[in-house]
């Protein structure tokens, strides 16, 4: 199952498709990508990828940070399995049904292929950043399977992510150990409810990432 919502005809034709590449220097705007993924064991490669959401979550030009007026714009792709090892506590977890993507689920070169020209495409001329909490987990999935699978590898170029655990430790003056998702104040929590859907949890964490991004800090507003 692959859901795209990408750009409108007349905003492909206002930018161009491709970006710089995504490591360099060129250009001067970030633009941010909250991703979510669910998986059937810890690791890539001895495990698999079940599925994963992208969602268009802002931009930053150094100055002005700007928050999308809603979620829509975002990419929800189930896979299929690569391996035949999975643990059943990863599956109790996000509820997938793993026998079910053995047919089902698209091919990963397919969907890593399209999900990487689909982040170009909403990029245009912008940095595409990779937004996750943590971005460990996440970031490590999706650059394996984008190297792996992707005909144009990772449009996040090897370290172009943004780590919320990280952020939170920095601007609330807290350690990392006293950053994760369940010490986030409650004025920075998102009021949708966590599902394990992988789409549900990216624009969750899209609206997490907005209120950390735009707040003050500690010390701040």
């Amino acid at each position: 199952m692959v859901v795209l919502n990408p750009r409108s005809e007349a905003e492909r034709q206002e930018a161009p498709v491709r970006v710089p590449n995504a490591d360099s220097t060129v250009g001067c705007k970030d633009i941010y990508f909250s991703a979510d993924v669910e998986t059937d064991g810890p690791i890539p490669g001895r495990f698999s990828m079940l599925s994963f959401a992208l969602v268009y979550a802002g931009t930053y030009d150094g100055k002005h940070f700007h928050r999308p007026p809603n979620y829509a714009k975002s990419l929800y792709s189930e896979l299929r399995p690569i391996s035949s090892q999975f643990e059943p506590e990863a599956l109790a977890v996000n509820g997938l049904d793993r026998d079910r993507l053995l047919v089902d689920g698209r091919d990963p070169v397919a969907v890593m292929s399209d999900a990487a020209e689909w982040v170009r495409l909403v990029a245009g001329d912008a940095r595409p950043v990779l937004v996750a909490y943590p971005v460990s987990f996440d970031w490590a999935w999706l650059y394996w399977y984008f190297v792996n699978y992707a005909s144009s590898g990772s449009p996040f170029g090897h370290s172009n992510c943004y780590d919320l655990k990280t952020a939170l430790s920095v601007k609330a003056r807290r350690p990392i150990s006293a950053s994760g998702r369940s010490k986030l104040p409650t004025h920075l929590q998102s009021q949708r409810v966590h599902t394990h859907n992988a789409l549900d949890d990216a624009v969750e964490q899209a609206e997490i990432f907005a209120n950390v991004f735009e707040w003050g800090g500690e010390d701040g507003t």
